[in-house]
């Protein structure tokens, strides 16, 4: 605001100083000529009478010696050579013997000239000429042009000074509120503004106090309300516990109690989230961008993929967390009867991420296996690493995606969200990377995300230092 308003003041200012400095140029410019033209006539009115008294060309000689401007003055006599410098045209000088008229006016290559005849006895004309410079013409415009140019430079100055002074008394009361935006913005809902400036900033700054009261409200109850549904399927999940224990030592009944398990180490860690204060931190921006409620992953876990000492912003090994998340859809992968492949660089994989952020990922990617292909379609996992970036690629056989563009815009699908590919999206895109769908080898989808490495190892891959390694098949 501040720089709006100091550009409204140079630009009215800017109108007013051009509006009287252009004429005043024009005008500076137009006296200069006039004083310069006049301050040559004289001279040659004042050898009008001499010329009548004699032309003798040494006494008119002495005679122009003793006048202003002789340099510049000559005296054509009837049938012989001019005294002094000539600078008239043949046909002007014709032209003013012939007619007996004054003429001034401008001459070619600069400068001005004024031609005064003179009738002599005997019916002659001589002709009294006055050459004026192109120097002498605008001789003191450029420096009153500088004069006026400093002067309209200070006015400027001044005013988009005192338009500054006064706009920052303005904008400081909207810069607090703007600050305080972004800061709840980056979850912290404490922040709060002290109303000031004008009467509409003030209204601004009250609203803007009761919006995070509300809004921390609000998210108090959200969180209270998850909490507490998962805590209540703690019942049902108990039946299950008993059901399993009853169905005898099988295959079967170990793969069900480990999908029990499982689900209820997650809604742990949901009852646990719910209850403890929000991370902010790069995947869980993302997450609050994209519009989900909380950083976990979107699709199945088990206890072996959370990490309870691990927080939202710091790095962890990408190979591993995949390893781990893989272990578990392969289970879900051989009830469904899919062949299940992964390849896993031996390189270090380490990325700028939380383990939930890695494992968000591949849930999102894997569960739009399980949720659009059919049962028995084969897919495959694999985890590369490059000099600067670590790719993830999950393929499989079935049908692929018809447009890539519309699958990765969130909510432009009929059929789903499109949160899980956003997600995938956000969380490449907090380490720099990308991610790209393409037709696989299989025949159906491949999502291929790649992740910015981690910048210890990748400077230390730069120094030469990385491990070469080839892939092992889990």
């Amino acid at each position: 605001m501040r720089r709006s308003l100091a550009g409204v003041a140079l630009a009215v200012t800017s109108m007013v100083a051009l509006s009287f400095l252009i004429p005043l140029a024009v005008l500076v410019m137009s006296l200069a000529r006039e004083q310069s033209i006049t301050a040559a006539e004289q001279p040659a009115a004042a050898m009008a009478p001499i010329l009548t008294l004699t032309t003798d060309p040494d006494d008119l000689r002495e005679s122009m010696a003793g006048l202003d401007r002789a340099e510049h003055l000559a005296i054509h006599l009837p049938d012989s050579r001019p005294i002094g410098t000539s600078h008239a045209p043949a046909d002007l000088l014709e032209r003013a013997k012939r007619g007996r008229e004054s003429i001034s006016q401008d001459v070619p290559g600069g400068g001005w000239i004024y031609l005064q005849p003179v009738v002599l006895p005997q019916d002659r004309v001589a002709v009294v000429e006055n050459y004026v410079p192109e120097s002498d013409l605008t001789r003191g415009v450029a420096a009153s042009w500088t004069v006026m140019v400093v002067l309209a430079i200070g006015l400027l100055i001044g005013s988009v000074l005192v338009a500054d002074r006064l706009g920052a008394k303005v904008v400081r009361s909207s810069k607090q509120l703007a600050q305080a935006s972004y800061v709840l913005g980056e979850g912290n809902l404490s922040t709060r503004v002290v109303p000031m400036g004008p009467s509409e900033l003030r209204d601004a700054g009250v609203a803007f106090n009761a919006m995070a009261d509300r809004m921390t409200e609000l998210l108090a109850i959200e969180r209270e309300l998850v909490a507490d549904l998962s805590h209540r399927l703690r019942t049902p999940l108990t039946a299950l516990h008993l059901a399993t224990e009853r169905m005898g030592a099988s295959p079967e009944s170990g793969r069900v109690e480990a999908a029990v398990g499982a689900l209820e180490a997650e809604l742990q860690a949901i009852i646990t989230a719910a209850r403890t204060p929000l991370a902010m931190g790069p995947m869980g921006r993302a997450l609050r961008d994209a519009g989900s409620p909380s950083p976990s992953p979107s699709g199945p876990s088990s206890p072996s993929s959370a990490a309870p000492d691990q927080t939202p912003g710091e790095r962890c090994e990408a190979g591993e967390v995949i390893r781990r998340r893989a272990g578990f859809w392969a289970v879900l992968a051989a009830q469904q009867d899919r062949s299940c492949t992964l390849d896993i660089a031996e390189e270090a994989t380490t990325v700028d991420l939380a383990h939930d952020d890695i494992a968000a990922v591949v849930d999102a990617l894997v569960g739009n296996v399980f949720r659009y292909t059919a049962d028995g379609t084969a897919f495959a996992i694999a985890v590369d690493r490059t000099a600067q970036a670590v790719e993830l690629r999950v393929e499989d056989a079935g049908p692929g995606i018809p447009d890539p563009d519309a699958a990765l815009a969130r909510g432009s699908s009929t059929s789903s969200t499109g949160l899980g590919l956003d997600i995938v999206r956000r969380a490449a895109s907090a380490t720099g990377g990308t991610v790209h769908i393409a037709r696989a080898t299989l025949g159906g989808a491949s999502v291929r995300v790649t992740f910015g490495l981690s910048t210890d190892i990748a400077r230390s891959t730069l120094r030469g230092r990385r491990r070469r390694g080839g892939k092992r098949r889990v």
